[in-house]
């Protein structure tokens, strides 16, 4: 209902400023956070402002308009624009204030503005808008730089890729492959002649802090594609570097590359100038687009997402990093990776790397260790008596830490020897500086948990200057506490340093990486689709930023490449195939990862929702795409158990060979996820590590109860096909948890196939979205309305002792110098994407005066340490007509429809109402 006239509003005011004195404030609605002992609110904590996603925002928003873009529809571009005139001019005749920062006409219909946040609400109100959306920065990949000297050739080997090249001679050579990232470097001979389009949408400078801390934003495109970063470098080097005189060879060495520069030499892009490079990449007809890049926690109706789902129904094969988010919990996969159409991959561990390593004089045996970043390197030849802290053992958290402002190893007889220490609590810097401080001439870290780790010992801050000179090896669990255990027993351990390197079994090698991000997406689209080698890749560097061009990282961004260049092997074999089947071949043809677990493989299979279909098979594929065997839907997304636990769907068995082929088929489960446990009362427990269960659907294919020994045998003649009618009944527990498994189809004639499943448990309704925040050692129950002229927050339910009073006038905020308009603010954390909220003014008495804004597809909020903690809810005290709201007692709702919510069941809202204040300006 909107508001007809002031004299309507005076009435529904009337009596809400002498209840105000009385301190009442209304209960919250159902669906908030329950109520607080009354504290009349609180001080800001420090920093509380830089915790916004405003405070990580562009100040640029996109219109999207209602049209397809051209590169979908067919239509012209002319018909595109003509759309888009339509909207500027009636956005111009309403008077709103903006600048065009960018516009799209292929894969995506709209503009980019510059404007305010009244101004973006007043373009969704405009005909021919369909949304509008934040354009929200988009952080470099954070991969993680390792010293292990893995070849790419033990990744080659986990996809089969060697197979390829070596018998079939496939390179990709004639297929076009997109790189959207850093840029490449030019001069590096693994790219000799063999980039042949692209563009520096940013400059060097982009998104970088200067000495002074100040960081810009703005653009300086050129044609130099350049990259000074790394990351762009590293990626292409994957996906098809070929430098014979090092030996280095990517995926697909035969490729031609475009380079499209995103990103400075360090730093953040933004959402819209991905999308221009997008289109830019379908204008210079690349067949393949590679973007190991994304925002976590997003939606599939972001536009980067729906951008580069267009680019697929346009022909061209999108791969995006699924996320290295994994340490965020559950529906952590970032756009635009959530496209339907986009192959997403999540990470797999490489399986074997080359180390540097010490030799043990206990038994002799060889000790694979990395150096640690910060510190200079264990010379070659040089030998070093092991101790250790007396006080410390195999179990101990915080070996090495400072505690109580004391250091643990001073006294010891550390000199000219080397400390044993355990990973845990304090920071790696933290432990050797101690060591160091004692007198020892060399730190032996060891994990506390199995795999290989790279630790970093250099300074975080400007302030810390502290120079370490002792050399710092990081060693495996296993070795550590064979070390320990040695020293404990009272014998003397020594370590030689050998100048030779070895290859060493990695004991995570082969399964999924645990920073990468878990799915389901939040409308239980099944996402990550498949996965491939992204743990400790070594691939090609800038020359100027590492002088061998080659360096080690880790993260999805290196996942994604190995499937772009496997694309293009395929294209090259099939240059008919379409870029919509691609992703079939890929999935139907990948396998599930078994789960790495308590410093073990398991014989449990990983979930769906951290895997997909499993790791990508270039061999598997390039048999599929011969026999053209394949089976459709390559995924499916079963939904909520809610109401109807079993779900019935088709799925289409096609063998396209001469030959007759036989099929064995089986259920394969993976791990259900269940809800973890929150780190504090009311934080979102699906941002928490999952607890993993057994609990396992059931499945009937074609009435047959399939299991993972038994099931039905199905038969295909040459060049036909079979329905296969799939059954599956979710688990009753763990409740709210996720589901999945596999559909597996053995042949011994003909390529195995894989056909993933994921759904939900229970009721996805029951999820909750807004939820609790902690900032230091305070828990904050949100949503809280903020008070800028005293700097104070009330959380729900909290009775308010002292009117809260908005002046709209300049105003300090609290004793600080700081200066803000004061005006009602609500601040909320949203534990699970929302899929509307509507932002309301109310009248004391409850009834709604007008929604000031709804905002659709809000995506989820970060950790308390991410800088976009807090999502933003600002009223101008306007009202719809534009008029000045008339001073009097108002209050705030925030009513959130949650994802694939009913808007028409109450029990699908969670609601929050604010304490009731007071509007009075100064006259």
């Amino acid at each position: 209902m909107l508001l007809n006239t002031s004299k309507r509003l005076a009435l529904l005011l009337t009596g809400a400023i002498a209840l105000a004195a009385c301190g009442t404030s209304p209960t919250p609605e159902a669906g908030g956070a329950s109520p607080v002992s009354p504290t009349a609110g609180l001080k800001a904590p420090t920093g509380f402002h830089d915790l916004t996603a405003g405070a990580q925002g562009t100040g640029r928003w996109f219109i999207e308009l209602a049209g397809e873009p051209s590169a979908v529809s067919g239509i012209s571009a002319q018909s595109v624009l003509s759309e888009q005139a339509q909207v500027r001019a009636l956005a111009q005749q309403s008077g709103l204030d903006f600048q065009e920062f960018a516009q799209y006409t292929k894969a995506f219909n709209g503009l980019s503005v510059v404007a305010d946040r009244d101004t973006a609400l007043a373009f969704s109100r405009l005909p021919g808008v369909k949304n509008v959306f934040p354009v929200v920065r988009v952080e470099l990949p954070r991969t993680e730089r390792s010293q292990e000297q893995p070849e790419i050739a033990f990744a080659r080997g986990l996809t089969g890729v060697d197979t390829l090249y070596n018998e079939l001679g496939l390179t990709g050579q004639g297929v076009r492959v997109a790189v959207m990232d850093s840029g490449i470097d030019l001069e590096h001979p693994a790219f000799a002649g063999r980039v042949v389009a692209g563009y520096d949408f940013v400059g060097d400078e982009f998104g970088s802090e200067d000495d002074q801390g100040n960081v810009s934003y703005k653009p300086k495109p050129d044609d130099n594609p350049d990259d000074c970063g790394g990351h762009g470098t590293h990626v292409a080097g994957i996906i098809g570097g070929n430098d014979p005189a090092s030996g280095f060879r990517g995926v697909a060495p035969g490729v031609s590359f475009g380079a499209y520069k995103v990103f400075g030499c360090d730093g953040s892009t933004t959402a819209d100038i991905m999308i221009s490079a997008m289109e830019r990449a379908l204008d210079d007809n690349m067949d393949v687009l590679n973007m190991s890049i994304g925002a976590s926690f997003q939606w599939p109706n972001y536009p980067t997402a729906t951008a580069a789902n267009s680019l697929v129904k346009a022909g061209m094969v999108v791969t995006v990093s699924a996320g290295n988010s994994g340490t965020s919990g559950q529906y952590a996969t970032g756009s635009p990776s959530l496209g339907d159409d986009v192959i997403s991959v999540a990470s797999v561990d490489n399986d074997r790397l080359e180390l540097q390593n010490f030799t043990l004089n206990i038994d002799g045996s060889r000790v694979p260790f990395n150096p640690a970043s910060g510190a200079p390197p264990y010379t070659s030849g040089s030998l070093y008596t092991v101790v250790k802290n007396p006080a410390s053992t195999v179990t101990t958290t915080n070996d090495g830490c400072t505690a109580q402002g004391v250091n643990p190893l001073m006294g010891l007889d550390l000199k000219g020897k080397a400390v044993l220490i355990r990973r845990g609590t304090c920071t790696f810097r933290e432990k050797v500086l101690n060591a160091k401080a004692a007198g020892a001439s060399g730190v032996l870290l060891y994990n506390n948990t199995a795999g290989f780790f790279s630790p970093t010992v250099a300074a975080s801050s400007a302030n810390d200057n502290v120079v370490i000179d002792i050399p710092v090896a990081m060693l495996t669990k296993a070795d550590g506490e064979r070390i320990a255990a040695a020293l404990t027993a009272g014998q003397t351990v020594t370590v030689f340093t050998n100048p030779d390197t070895q290859t060493y079994a990695n004991p995570t090698g082969n399964t999924i990486s645990d920073f990468s991000s878990y799915g389901a997406s939040p409308d239980l689209n099944l996402k990550p689709d498949l996965a491939a080698p992204g743990g400790s890749i070594r691939s090609t560097y800038p020359l100027t930023v590492e002088p061998t061009g080659y360096a080690v990282l880790s993260g999805t961004s290196m996942a994604a490449p190995h499937v772009a260049g496997i694309a293009a092997l395929m294209l090259q074999a099939r240059p008919d195939l379409e870029a919509k089947d691609m992703r079939v071949l890929l999935q139907n043809t990948s396998s599930p990862r078994n789960l790495f677990l308590n410093n073990v493989v398991r014989s449990e299979v990983t979930s769906v929702q951290k895997q997909g279909a499993g790791q990508v098979s270039a061999t598997q594929a390039y048999g599929a795409l011969m026999t053209g065997a394949k089976v459709t839907p390559s995924k499916l997304a079963l939904g909520e158990s809610d109401g109807m636990p079993s779900r019935t769907r088709i799925l289409v068995l096609r063998n396209n060979g001469p030959l007759k082929v036989t099929y064995s088929l089986r259920h394969v489960p993976g791990v259900t996820l269940g809800l973890g446990k929150p780190a504090f009362d009311g934080a979102s427990a699906v941002a928490a590590s999952p607890a993993l269960s057994t609990a396992a659907a059931e499945m009937t294919v074609n009435g047959t109860t399939t299991t993972a020994t038994n099931g039905p045998v199905i038969t295909l003649a040459p060049f036909s096909e079979a329905e296969l009618t799939v059954k599956i009944t979710a688990p009753s527990a763990p409740t709210l948890g996720q589901y999945g498994g596999y559909l597996t189809l053995y042949s011994d004639t003909s390529t195995n196939l894989t056909v993933p499943y994921s759904g939900f448990i229970g009721d996805f309704q029951r999820l909750p979205v807004l939820t609790s925040i902690r900032l230091g050692n305070t828990i904050f129950k949100t949503p809280l309305l903020y008070d800028p002229s005293t700097d104070m927050i009330y959380q729900p339910g909290e009775a308010v002792t002292e009117p809260i009073i908005y002046t709209f006038a300049k105003t300090k905020v609290g004793d600080t110098e700081e200066e803000a308009t004061d005006r009602p603010t609500v601040y909320a954390h949203f534990g699970f994407q929302a899929r509307r909220v509507d932002f309301d003014l109310l009248a004391f008495n409850g009834e709604l005066i007008q929604t000031i804004r709804s905002y659709d597809y809000v995506s989820r909020n970060g950790s308390e340490t991410s800088g976009d903690v807090l999502d933003e809810y600002v009223w101008n005290g306007k009202l719809a007509n534009g008029d000045q709201a008339p001073d009097g007692q108002y209050m705030l709702r925030l009513r959130v429809l949650k994802s694939l919510g009913d808007p028409s069941n109450p029990d699908h809202y969670e609601t929050y109402v604010s304490q009731p204040f007071k509007v009075q300006r100064a006259r």
